[in-house]
């Protein structure tokens, strides 16, 4: 080794914050740095001379015959306490000296103190997440005395206290995620994380972000230090996936590959990140039919359903339209019994979360704290007039109108919202596509 690389070393050992000590093969001191000095009070007089004769009871030497590493020795010499590493330095296979690395322990009493603060900064932000993502409703919210929904309550709330997958299924509006908060609510998670995502309101170039996170410089305008997704944010808790059957095939593979292997990869890492996540999905489209058109993975389908929950839609538990109405009316409001025995005829495309929405304009249009039939909707106020006189002779367009109006309430029930589906439905309908959006926006339909 030339002189220049031998000052260069030596220029880098005596520039480190650690205080450093270095024997040959014979256990004679070779080096020291300014720190070591400064820790140990050791002075550079050592160099040249036997490290044992100048400090009985050093184990550095002991790294020369055994040839382990040493980690974490306390040492106190001359009033000074000092936590010490050693390794041997190898070279072809051959010891050839040892290194001895030092701290002060004051230093390491400040690092563990600043270790120790930011351990709780991390559990504050998890304490904190956690209050955030608490589920607002339980089983306690889900208001029926149909029978087919108290065996589904029941069927939830027994897997609830399991770790299985769990698949609910249902028209839009009928519940799902009330559902999947309750199950949270009972699981013996409950205290950890409720993530929810609706998998149809993230765009298609953003859903793999979302869920699975990212690496610095994966892609043009990822954030520095990288993100964390939705699963690792769910990690110890419950992921619920709405409207899962809006994803795209790549995705499926990707939620697929979570189930079988209980971790992650962050898109741009190598890295696996394991995740403890309780999967919860929804959808309101028939999977199995997608499965037999080769839009949705029967593998996913099949690690999903190991639990299936069904939700009926309102118009086949009407005896809970009543209990439902009064549930979400204030107390000190009244409902005309005309009202009560309309909107209990009525079927409700738009199953609960229409039925609540058309309760909370009623509200907001009395002024007499009475809901009668001139406070609701308009478009209710027009089905009431079919309804009290299905007799009376109308003008045949309006009854069209409302026959094309529910029949296209109905049929959306069961599509999603992206172009090539409106247009696969159009051609069921036999119109137009152009046509299809004119009568949505004729009838204010989504």
């Amino acid at each position: 080794m030339d002189i220049q690389t031998v000052a260069w070393w030596k220029a880098i050992v005596e520039s480190m914050n650690d205080g450093v000590l270095v024997i040959d093969r014979a256990g004679i001191v070779r080096t020291i740095n300014p720190e070591y000095t400064n820790i140990t009070g050791v002075t550079p007089d050592i160099i040249g001379k036997p490290l044992v004769a100048y400090r009985p009871g050093a184990q550095l030497p002991k790294t020369l015959i055994d040839g382990e590493s040493r980690v974490g020795v306390y040492r106190k010499a001359r009033g000074r306490e000092y936590v010490v590493d050693m390794a041997p330095i190898i070279v072809d296979g051959e010891i050839i000296g040892a290194v001895s690395v030092c701290k002060s322990l004051n230093e390491v009493h400040t690092l563990t103190q600043e270790l120790a603060k930011q351990q709780e900064t991390v559990a504050e932000l998890k304490k904190q997440m956690r209050s955030i993502y608490k589920v607002k409703y339980t089983f306690e919210d889900i208001i029926s005395q149909d029978s087919k929904m108290r065996d589904l309550i029941s069927i939830a709330k027994k897997t609830a206290l399991t770790n299985l997958p769990i698949l609910i299924t249902g028209e839009s509006g009928t519940g799902k995620e009330l559902f999947a908060q309750s199950i949270h609510h009972t699981s013996l998670r409950t205290n950890e994380p409720f993530i929810a995502v609706n998998c149809s309101a993230i765009p298609v170039t953003s859903i793999e972000n979302e869920l699975f996170g990212y690496a610095e410089g994966a892609f043009v305008g990822a954030l520095q230090g990288g993100k964390s997704g939705l699963f690792e944010m769910a990690d110890g808790g419950t992921l619920f996936l709405d409207e899962i059957g809006d994803l795209s095939m790549d995705v499926q593979a990707k939620i697929l590959r979570v189930l079988q292997e209980g971790s992650i990869r962050r898109i741009g890492e190598v890295v696996e990140r394991k995740i403890n996540v309780r999967i919860v999905a929804a959808t309101h489209r028939d999977l199995r039919q997608m499965i037999a058109k080769d839009l949705f993975r029967s593998e996913l389908f099949y690690r999903l359903n190991v639990v299936s929950i069904q939700i009926p839609s309102l118009r086949e538990r009407k005896l809970d339209i009543p209990l439902i109405i009064n549930s979400v009316t204030p107390q000190s409001y009244t409902v005309d019994e005309e009202v009560m025995n309309f909107l209990t005829s009525y079927d409700w495309p738009g199953n609960v979360r229409e039925l609540r929405n058309v309760i909370d304009f009623a509200v907001c249009m009395t002024e007499e704290k009475r809901i009668s039939i001139q406070h609701l909707p308009d478009f209710m106020r027009k089905h009431h007039t079919l309804y009290a006189d299905e007799t009376r002779i109308i003008p045949l367009h309006e009854a069209v109108d409302e026959a094309e109006k529910k029949i296209l309430q109905h049929a959306l029930q069961y599509v999603g919202a992206t172009v090539q589906e409106r247009l696969k439905l159009a051609n069921e309908l036999g119109i137009s596509l152009a046509t299809l959006y004119n009568k949505m926006k004729k009838y204010q339909l989504n």
